[in-house]
């Protein structure tokens, strides 16, 4: 197995190759792993009853997933990183202002996965908390630096391996109860705010990855259908993550006392004398995601610097120094805030979404009702091409679609009034909704203006690629 040499230049022809089902075990994979279970966990202790956590969960991720989605089926048939793609609507240079909140929220999640993990690690290794924490982050690193293919096998395996441990442990959690019928799923009540809530948290956690989601569905041949790239996405992530959440609300409310192990412990004490074995997998589960969070920053920064150096290829040597530097830095944080790990780091990773939700619109909306998939490749990479370096009407749309969400956030320290009269934060549906609408508003005519001096992108691509080869 060859180590990438691809990064944010466009992958030519001649080096496509697998079939979309790769992409289900890749999103199948990172999301069956504890941290998507602890988001199952939160309506439950909230108060919500089993049965409306669950219903909350599943409209929040079936809802949440279309977009992730949508952004994936662009890789095949664009060819580049995804956030690269996003220049044709901020502008070559103005694509780093969303690029730097996505390399922001990659290294806060891989931090987070560092403290999550460190518990589990220390059942396993004679190693200090910071020990701990760095091992996730030299395993993260090793795998990041091997790239797409390995991410892929790994993928492959992990989809495997937790379906086993994790179906395993949903058996041993119902054999407590004595049978499905004796789960108290009405035990709690309903409460429309936690219900809301819930579907915003469910949703949030898919729509997270739409500004890398692309980025491992770019190598796949240009001929793949794209309601192919799209349901193996869909219902990869959908069925991971849906099946974690549901799995962590039946813990939480069949062994309340789960809730205060970390998460990792707290699936293998189920296990008796197989727990060590268990949490080698939940281990594993955690660091794939991680290695998800650091390809993806590394992406961002690459694409943020290549903008303004003029780049089109970045090095071996390059991109192990950067991801070498972010691994670092990730784990610098974890190891700062492990023992004061609370909302208000949870209030910044939740600020992420804020930011990058208005930008999936954007996208989305530029890609399937503006442009329909039509983009010059090569423009993609030149400051003076027809993208410009700075797309000014797109970035007041961004900034305006924002600010206009902030009624509807709920935090920690602040509660909008929209959010009040609710009882949820449903800033998620604003920006969505929002930005999409007001970028229509003013770009509808865009692929009119250019239609005469775009070629269709399928001409665009063949010629960049033949170039490239």
């Amino acid at each position: 197995m060859k180590i990438e040499k691809r990064s944010i230049e466009f992958v030519p022809h001649s080096e496509r190759y697998g079939r979309p089902r790769r992409l289900f075990t890749v999103w199948f994979s990172s999301n069956l792993q504890v941290t998507a279970l602890m988001v199952g966990t939160l309506g439950v202790a909230s108060g919500l009853s089993l049965q409306w956590t669950l219903i909350a969960l599943v409209v929040g991720c079936m809802l949440g997933t279309i977009f992730m989605a949508a952004h994936s089926a662009q890789g095949p048939h664009l060819g580049v990183p995804q956030m690269i793609q996003s220049r044709a609507q901020f502008g070559v240079l103005g694509a780093a202002i969303p690029l730097l909140v996505m390399v922001t929220a990659a290294v806060l999640f891989m931090s987070a996965s560092g403290i999550l993990m460190r518990d589990t690690l220390k059942t396993l290794l004679p190693i200090t908390d910071n020990q701990a924490i760095v091992v996730v982050g030299v395993l993260t690193f090793v795998i990041g630096v091997v790239g797409y293919e390995l991410i892929h096998r790994m993928g492959a395996w992990m989809s495997l391996l937790s379906s086993i441990v994790f179906g395993a442990a949903l058996v041993l959690i119902l054999m407590r109860t004595g049978s499905t019928e004796a789960v108290p799923v009405s035990e709690g009540g309903f409460s429309m705010p936690i219900f809301n809530l819930v579907i915003a948290q469910a949703a949030s956690w898919t729509l997270g990855y739409g500004p890398y989601v692309a980025d491992y569905s770019r190598y796949l041949p240009a001929d793949v259908r794209t309601k192919d790239t799209f349901w193996t996405t869909y219902f990869g992530c959908a069925l991971g993550s849906l099946g974690m959440m549901a799995l962590g609300a039946v813990l939480a409310t069949v062994v309340p006392s789960a809730l205060h192990l970390d998460p990792g412990s707290a699936v293998a004490t189920l296990f008796g004398p197989w727990a060590k074995a268990v949490l080698v997998v939940v281990a594993l589960g955690v660091i794939q995601y991680n290695v998800l969070c650091l390809y993806s920053a590394y992406m961002s920064i690459t694409t943020i610097f290549s903008g303004f150096a003029k780049l089109q290829h970045v090095r071996r040597g390059t991109k192990a120094l950067l991801m070498a530097i972010l691994s670092i830095l990730a784990c610098a944080i974890a190891t700062r805030t492990q023992y004061h790990f609370d909302t208000f780091f949870a209030d910044i990773l939740i600020g992420q979404l804020y930011l990058l939700i208005p930008w999936s619109a954007i996208n989305l909306v530029d890609y399937y009702f503006v442009r329909r998939g039509n983009y010059s490749i090569e423009d993609l990479y030149d400051v003076q091409g027809r993208y410009g370096r700075w797309n000014g009407r797109t970035m007041l749309i961004y900034a305006v679609s924002i600010i206009g969400t902030v009624p509807f956030m709920k935090l920690s320290f602040f509660e909008g009034y929209c959010a009040k009269l609710i009882g949820a934060d449903v800033s998620w549906i604003a920006g969505l909704t929002l930005a999409g609408l007001l970028y229509f508003i003013f770009h509808w005519n865009r692929a009119a203006v250019e239609e005469g001096a775009v070629l269709r992108t399928q001409k665009t691509v063949t010629a960049f690629a033949n170039a490239e080869e």
